[in-house]
């Protein structure tokens, strides 16, 4: 196939894998790319470069497949990177097409107009693939290798550099699909070993990472054969429905939940890689008695020992352990179900008036509908644990972190699916880290409530330093006037200020079928019963 320009060319690989919006920055060093996308597909212009791969991101992981973002040369490269980070953190399926200075200056060093040092370099350190377009030739496999390395496991960003000179030339493509990436089969002596082990289980428990979210199916089979309980990571949330008796959820480090790792005799584990927030920094015990399954060999027994390693597919893997298992003791799923609603009342009640929004956005949310949490107070208490997730493509959020991405990504979600409402969680000091992306909102009108809860800071941080310290830095900021912010952005407000307020004011915006921002004041709504702060050791304390 002969192409009249790059761009026409990357329109046709995209609608070869399915994707149909790109976000991304127009720029003299990628205007033929997005010129093409925008005649073709449809082309979302944000205000960062660091939110065009956000919403990339948010885009895949809320329609289960690849999002693509386009952005320039240089700075704009350098931009996104951070976006880059979380996405390989997250082994999130992220096409970046990026642009470079032509091929007669590249890596000269003269500092032509974007140009910047070793680009590729910096792209490599912070994708899962990397690579340069170097002739009229070669783009089209190139892209369809970045794709494929994107889509495979553990997966994250793939970032292609294309020089300008190149994306204005006719282009040669062989059509080519990347060579597909071989599925690992568990060793049959281990596998063998894990059914005996599970088959003498009285009192198992499963816990379901980000890499069950591909075996659901396979993981209710093994819940409902077995009568475990299922613990998640924040990642695996959602493999099975959290209004499931059995699912305890991200709870593993509470009191109860540790109880039950303490007296569980198998652990399955599926696809999770025990992070540290999630593991008290890695002081959770688990039982020795440890079958771990994962398509990343690098992940098996990498933090837990693994009494038996399973590298493989959990769609696959899974049925194999599920005909061996056998019910669990009387009393152990009942006290499965107990501890679940142990650990929810708890929550509840520590974070006082905002279980009133909690409890509003379950009632009026569809059941799948996206929640995209922003690194902020609500989100790591009950954001993340105790708003039930039905769908894991509904479960978006920064799993690096990172603060202030989370309006981008859910800018992504609201697109990838706008016969519903997506919502975003976010704080006062993360957005405004992003705060030009209210204009992208408004521009493109997504079905979208952004949830600002706004206490005029960082309070995460303000609260450990209350904690651990004598004063305070850099945590209490400066915030606009957000109904000002919102007339000024022509869109839709409202203000929760009382536990009263929640159900109506949440009704009323999600009925709205646009973008609609809602302020929760939250020195007015009152503090939490506990003040949170994050699972991180402060060595002076």
């Amino acid at each position: 196939m002969t192409y009249r320009t790059g761009g026409d060319l990357l329109v046709a690989v995209l609608k070869e894998l399915g994707i149909d919006t790109v976000f991304g920055i127009v720029s003299v060093h990628n205007l033929p790319l997005v010129e093409a996308v925008d005649r073709e597909l449809r082309f979302v212009p944000v205000r960062h470069e660091a939110t065009a791969v956000n919403a990339a991101d948010g885009h895949g992981r809320a329609r289960g497949g690849l999002g693509c973002a386009l952005t320039s040369t240089g700075t704009g490269a350098g931009n996104a990177a951070g976006s880059l980070v979380e996405a390989l953190a997250a082994g999130t399926s992220v096409l970046h097409v990026t642009g470079q200075i032509e091929t007669a200056y590249l890596g000269g060093g003269r500092g032509f107009i974007h140009e910047t040092k070793d680009q590729l370099g910096m792209l490599r350190a912070v994708s899962a693939y990397a690579a340069t377009v170097r002739d009229t030739a070669s783009a089209g496999r190139l892209l369809r290798e970045a794709a494929a390395a994107a889509l495979a496991t553990p997966g994250g960003p793939a970032s292609v550099e294309w020089p300008i000179d190149l994306q204005y030339a006719a282009q040669r493509d062989d059509d080519r699909p990347a060579a597909p990436t071989p599925v690992p089969e568990p060793d049959p002596a281990e596998l063998a070993a894990a059914r005996e082990l599970l088959a003498g289980a009285r009192r198992p428990l499963i816990w379901a990472g980000g890499g069950a979210t591909r075996a659901r199916d396979a993981l209710h089979d093994l819940l409902t054969a077995t009568g475990a309980g299922l613990l998640t990571s924040n990642s695996g949330r959602g493999a099975v429905p959290e209004d499931h008796p059995q699912v305890v959820g991200n709870f593993a480090t509470t009191p109860a939940a540790r109880a039950l790792l303490d007296d569980a005799d198998v652990l399955v584990t599926v696809g999770t890689h025990f992070r540290s927030n999630e593991t008290a920094d890695y002081t959770l015990r688990l039982p020795q008695a440890h079958i771990q399954i994962d398509l990343d060999a690098a992940a098996l027994g990498r933090v837990h020992p693994a009494r038996h390693a399973l590298h493989g597919d959990a769609a696959r893997v899974l049925p194999e352990l599920t005909e061996a298992a056998v019910p669990a003791e009387d009393g152990w799923t009942g006290r499965v179900t107990a501890v679940r609603e142990e650990v929810r009342a708890a929550l509840r009640d520590a974070i006082g008036p905002q279980a009133a929004i909690c409890e509003a956005l379950a009632a009026a949310l569809p059941p799948g509908a996206v929640v995209a949490r922003d690194v902020t107070v609500p989100s790591s208490t009950w954001g993340n644990r105790l708003l039930p997730i039905h769908d894991p493509r509904a479960n978006v959020f920064p799993r690096g972190g990172g603060i202030g991405q989370g309006l981008g990504m859910g800018i992504g979600a609201a697109l990838a699916r706008p016969d519903e409402p997506t919502v975003v969680i976010a704080g006062d000091g993360g957005l405004a880290v992003h705060l030009g992306e209210l204009l992208t909102v408004a521009q493109e009108r997504p079905r979208l409530l952004l949830l600002v809860f706004n206490d005029g800071g960082y309070g995460v941080l303000r609260n450990t330093q209350d904690r651990y310290s004598d004063r305070r830095s850099g945590v209490d900021l400066v915030t606009p006037d957000f109904a000002r912010l919102a007339a000024a952005c022509s869109l839709p407000y409202a203000r929760i200020a009382a536990e009263a307020d929640a159900a109506g004011v949440i009704r009323d915006a999600l009925a709205a079928g646009g973008p609609v921002l809602v302020e929760v004041d939250l020195d007015a709504l009152g503090p939490m019963k506990t003040p949170f702060t994050p699972p991180v050791k402060i060595p002076t304390a």
